[in-house]
């Protein structure tokens, strides 16, 4: 079993990277979405990685029960969780307590049989925003980086398409 964590900034190529490391594995892969289709943007990005992946995936849509689907997808191919940023986004506006959530997921993955690939953006790299909202959620982001690059068997950071081995 292998857990790898692929992290780095907007359009680095986390996704693809992520995409080519599942299909490293034996099995039908498994692409378990956190992202909903809440307006015609979000719709056309969902519908762009779809495309790139091609028909062959197993897909699963959960923004907030992540945990029950990877106990319910584990024993078969390697899963794709893209992405823990948005997840994290969605627990938020739900009015869940996400360090909790976290700590469930640290426990599942440690737990999971198949292998599971989770990508995640690096939010912490730039300026300090501005409002406490989005310094909120910014420091939020980076302590949930941390415990599931605490638990993963590699952490990948991924700059212009390009990985490099953090872990």
């Amino acid at each position: 079993m292998a857990v790898v964590l692929i992290t780095g900034g907007a359009r680095s190529g986390k996704s693809r990277r992520a995409e080519a490391r599942v299909r490293g594995f034996p099995g039908r892969p498994v692409y378990i979405a956190t992202a909903e289709a809440l307006d015609a943007e979000m719709a056309e990005r969902i519908a762009h990685h779809r495309a790139r992946r091609g028909g062959d995936w197993i897909e699963r849509e959960t923004p907030l029960d992540l945990v029950a689907v990877l106990d319910a997808t584990d024993g078969g191919g390697a899963r794709l969780v893209d992405c823990l940023t948005l997840w994290l986004s969605n627990l938020l506006h739900a009015g869940r307590e996400w360090s909790n959530e976290a700590a469930l997921l640290a426990a599942a993955l440690r737990r999971q049989k198949s292998p599971v690939i989770l990508v995640t953006n690096e939010v912490g790299l730039g300026i300090v925003p501005d409002n406490a909202l989005a310094r909120s959620f910014r420091d939020a982001a980076g302590l949930l980086n941390q415990a599931i690059a605490e638990v993963a068997d590699e952490v990948e950071f991924v700059v212009s398409g390009l990985p490099m081995k953090v872990k």
